[in-house]
């Protein structure tokens, strides 16, 4: 998986290596803000990032460049601009220099790479303002007939490359780039890996021989386009071509971000096509029904809204619900570590913050981190490392939650509760 740092995100929505995860949303409600995150959170992964930024005014982009250079993201990232004082031939081919930079990480050094292309929207309009001039029959919008095809031919260009493995002799370095085996055959993906093996143990001599990873196979190009609606149109041309076209998208509302709720990813709207196959073991096991709880808790809050009686499941999945969307808030530029979004999740999903006043939701999910950190450094340090639940880590985890709510309860002058 190729981690954002953003617990909706991550949780719900996640990306996978080589996906296209289109961010979608009106003008200033934090689409560029969960790209930033993406970058700053590929500081120790060897993706290198590339940011495109089309019809940007240029102080926008000096102030994106600025918040990376402060969380040291500038050292990965590639920063190419065409801002709105540049001609709209220009605004029309930067994607496609971004597009071809990552692709060079990706084939040639086998690199995971990230673009961003900040935003389509801007470069669709570019490029109707081209074929106008070009005389060119205007279509839907007034955009030419092959805009679909602007974007689809820059977007396919996203993948996930397989390794390459070969046979070779035991005293080659892993860091060699061989083109063919000592068979002169070459083996693709995880079958070929499975093959290779099989092949080398029939060898005659097979302990002087081993199986080698070509050191530049496997790179990705993972791409998160951004497009800009109108007053939550999505259903705008270049919207629907954009959704179409990618492999799920992450829609930002308006109402929730002015209601305080940031990042505002609307779930019911927001989907990830590849699902939970791109997930940690240990993310999935506790997000499963989150997505699911907060599409069904907005349906009763409107429900509720209109001062109806709920029956106690209802009222309990309420409560839940709003401490549920107190937990995924999350400041901008400070992407979580997995493991510390688990954690949090995981309390969450669990049940232990159903007795907790909403007001201390966000003071006792940062405490409760440090805690962890602090006290219980080994279980913190395994979960790291696995990012997967055994019976005995979850249990662990549990009983190192309810320590912890005990101290936050006495520390804070609140009750004993004997519900946990």
């Amino acid at each position: 998986p190729l981690m954002t740092g953003v617990k909706a995100i991550d949780s719900m929505t996640p990306i996978g290596r080589g996906q296209r995860e289109l961010i979608i949303g009106d003008r200033k409600i934090g689409k560029t803000s969960i790209a930033i995150d993406t970058i700053i959170n590929q500081k120790d992964t060897g993706v290198i990032c590339v940011y495109v930024a089309v019809g940007q005014k240029e102080s926008t982009v000096a102030g994106v460049v600025e918040t990376l250079r402060a969380h040291d993201a500038m050292k990965h990232t590639i920063v190419v601009v065409a801002s709105s004082a540049y001609p709209a031939p220009m605004q029309y081919i930067a994607p496609y220099s971004g597009c071809t930079i990552a692709e060079h990480f990706m084939y040639t050094l086998g690199n995971p790479t990230l673009v961003i292309y900040d935003d389509l929207t801007k470069q669709a309009a570019a490029y109707r303002q081209i074929s106008l001039l070009l005389r060119r029959p205007p279509g839907r919008e007034a955009y030419p007939g092959d805009v679909f095809y602007l974007h689809s031919r820059l977007l396919e260009r996203a993948c996930k490359l397989a390794d390459k493995w070969l046979i070779v002799a035991s005293s080659t370095p892993e860091n060699s780039t061989t083109a063919t085996g000592v068979d002169g055959k070459s083996y693709d993906g995880p079958l070929g890996l499975k093959e290779a093996k099989e092949t080398l143990a029939k060898m005659p001599g097979a302990s002087n021989y081993k199986v080698h990873r070509v050191p530049t196979s496997g790179g990705s190009m993972t791409a998160l386009p951004i497009c800009e609606t109108q007053e939550g149109e999505v259903s705008a041309y270049i919207p629907t071509n954009l959704i179409s076209i990618t492999d799920g998208q992450i829609y930002l509302e308006p109402s929730l971000f002015f209601g305080g709720i940031r990042p505002a990813v609307n779930v019911g709207i927001s989907v990830s096509r590849v699902g939970y196959k791109a997930a940690h073991p240990a993310m999935k096991d506790v997000a499963k029904s989150l997505r699911l709880d907060l599409a069904a808790f907005r349906e009763l809050e409107s429900f509720a809204q209109l001062g109806m009686d709920l029956d106690p499941a209802s009222q309990r999945q309420l409560d839940r619900g709003q401490r549920m969307v107190q937990l995924l808030i999350q400041p901008r530029y400070d992407p979580l570590p997995t493991a510390d979004q688990v954690i949090a999740i995981f309390s969450g999903t669990r049940g232990f913050l159903d007795d907790l006043p909403v007001d201390c939701i966000t003071k006792f999910e940062a405490s409760l981190l440090k805690f962890v950190k602090g006290a219980h450094r080994d279980f913190y340090d395994k979960l790291t490392k696995e990012l997967k639940f055994s019976d005995a880590l979850e249990k662990q985890l549990a009983d190192i939650i309810r320590e912890y709510k005990k101290i936050f309860r006495q520390e804070n002058g609140m009750e004993e509760n004997v519900k946990t």
